[in-house]
């Protein structure tokens, strides 16, 4: 068996579909002997993860199942490894960075 990261996107509908589109792009990790295995099994967690409740409003909401966007194998499972990355062109660097160590320093101030 092999192991891959594959993204599954979701498309959040709530407020009847009236508000800014919002994606859920959900990383899974995949044991699987081929890639295109590892895309259907990928896409059936994505089938199985699709969902409606309401919320205290009462409004709906949806999270519909896009479809899988990516696949990529791992080469080994080891402390380290890398599981997925993405190039971020920001128009702004210094914003881009702020951003990066405010979210660290929320995860720090976790601990």
């Amino acid at each position: 068996m092999n192991w891959y990261v594959a993204k599954v996107i979701f498309r959040i509908i709530s407020n009847e579909g009236n508000n800014q589109a919002q994606f859920d792009e959900q990383l899974r990790l995949i044991s699987a002997e081929t890639r295109f295995e590892a895309f259907e099994k990928a896409t059936q967690l994505g089938k199985d993860n699709e969902d409606r409740f309401l919320k205290d409003s009462k409004q709906t909401v949806k999270w519909q199942f896009v479809n899988v966007a990516e696949v990529n194998q791992l080469t080994e499972l080891a402390d380290g490894t890398e599981l997925y990355c993405n190039i971020h062109e920001a128009e702004n660097a210094d914003l881009y960075i702020g951003w990066a160590n405010h979210r660290a320093s929320l995860i720090e101030l976790d601990n």
